[in-house]
């Protein structure tokens, strides 16, 4: 397995990225190496059936590798590209890793410092209402690691026609059994199409599964406008993972995104001309679409109470921080209690009166009746009939 340290030339430490400087830095003189980045060495590659057909994830068996610097024998994760020798702390670039599978075309960098998560979790606990108060404490820096995750994104053009039922409201006054005039907004329902059309730029789809998905798809949102060209020393100090998810499986996913997407769009097309919108139809082409393997920056760290460990994500370049917690029993206890008291207060406030009813009237409003509108024949609309039966 080959590896590459990176040493201080001035004392011969061994440097990491520092999230600051955005450079290579030496924690023992703080001797700085600017990492060249060439935004234009960032390539979109076409998304061909060849592509599909052949990026696929191996199943790769775990590898020993020797530290360089302390000599122990490390046994390194199959998915992993960077490691840390837990003996002498060196940090490592697996180079030979990244040859296997592909080399990533960008990295967004490391925006927050490791020393700012501990902030981050204990704002993050604060905000969790129904968390035991003792949460506060359980936060282990050791545990924290920052870990640089595969992704897939795609770009294309979508053209789409779709097809709809817009609703318009109006409303019907008429005279109940006992006299009164009541009021009901009821929907009559036109068929109407359109067209739409949207570039997608950078959908990204994890390419790893180890993360929750749940927490990953909160926590996993980032800008690319701060993406990198690649270059390894990034990865110095922190962990890495190969892609174990397909291109062909990230590329149905990333479609149905756009999919998605668009019926959204429709929805507000048809909403611009009538007050509602139901049964919203798509059909769409995509083309011109592309292809990049990148990797995104995640802090993940865990804590266990009473028995239970709780996973926690923050987003390294923005901040967002998503996790497991537990709820307090005392807490839910209380805030029932809470609403109770509320009920009672408006209960004896109110007197406990009940109004008198000398009847009820039950109002069916039935919508399965189509009629022909007369504007234009070939538009179908809905109309509602009421019907006043008594009890």
């Amino acid at each position: 397995m080959n590896s590459k340290t990176y040493y201080c030339e001035n004392c011969g430490g061994i440097m990491e990225f520092d999230v600051e400087s955005q450079s290579l830095k030496c924690p023992n003189c703080d001797t700085e190496i600017h990492i060249l980045n060439e935004k234009e060495r960032i390539v979109e590659h076409s998304l061909t059936k060849h592509a599909m057909q052949t990026i696929r994830a191996e199943e790769k068996t775990t590898q020993t590798m020797e530290c360089t610097s302390c000599g122990a024998k490390i046994e390194v994760d199959s998915t992993s590209t960077a490691v840390e020798c837990p003996y002498c702390g060196s940090s490592y670039v697996l180079a030979q890793k990244q040859e296997d599978s592909i080399v990533p075309d960008g990295v967004i960098p490391f925006q927050i410092d490791k020393n700012r998560v501990g902030e981050l979790f204990h704002r993050w606990i604060k905000g969790r209402w129904l968390a035991p108060g003792e949460l506060r404490h359980l936060y282990q820096k050791e545990r924290l690691q920052g870990i640089y995750l595969p992704y897939w994104t795609f770009d294309a053009k979508a053209d789409g026609r779709y097809t709809a039922m817009g609703g318009r409201h109006r409303t019907v006054t008429r005279k109940g059994a006992d006299g009164k005039t009541e009021s009901k907004v009821v929907t009559d329902w036109y068929p109407t199409s359109g067209n739409i059309r949207r570039a997608f730029d950078d959908v990204l789809v994890p390419a790893s599964r180890k993360l929750d998905e749940g927490l990953l798809r909160k926590a996993g949102v980032f800008g690319t406008g701060q993406m990198a060209s690649y270059s390894p020393e990034y990865f110095s100090g922190y962990g890495a993972e190969c892609y174990t998810v397909d291109l062909d499986d990230a590329h149905g996913e990333a479609l149905r995104t756009m999919e998605h997407e668009l019926e959204k769009m429709a929805r507000e097309d048809v909403l611009r001309r009538f007050d509602e919108v139901r049964d919203v139809r798509v059909r769409a082409d995509f083309r011109d679409e592309t292809y990049k393997h990148v990797m995104m920056p995640i802090y993940t760290t865990a804590y266990t109470y009473k028995g239970k460990q709780y996973h926690v994500l923050i987003n390294g370049q923005s901040g967002i921080v998503e996790g497991d917690y537990p709820k307090s029993p005392a807490k839910i206890a209380a805030i029932a209690a809470a609403v109770l008291a509320v009920i009672l207060l408006v209960w004896v406030f109110s007197g406990g009166r009940k109004e008198e009813q000398y009847g009820e009237t039950r109002n069916e409003w039935t919508e399965e009746i189509c009629v022909a509108d007369s504007e234009n024949e070939e538009e179908m609309t809905w109309v509602y009939l009421e019907d006043s039966l008594p009890m």
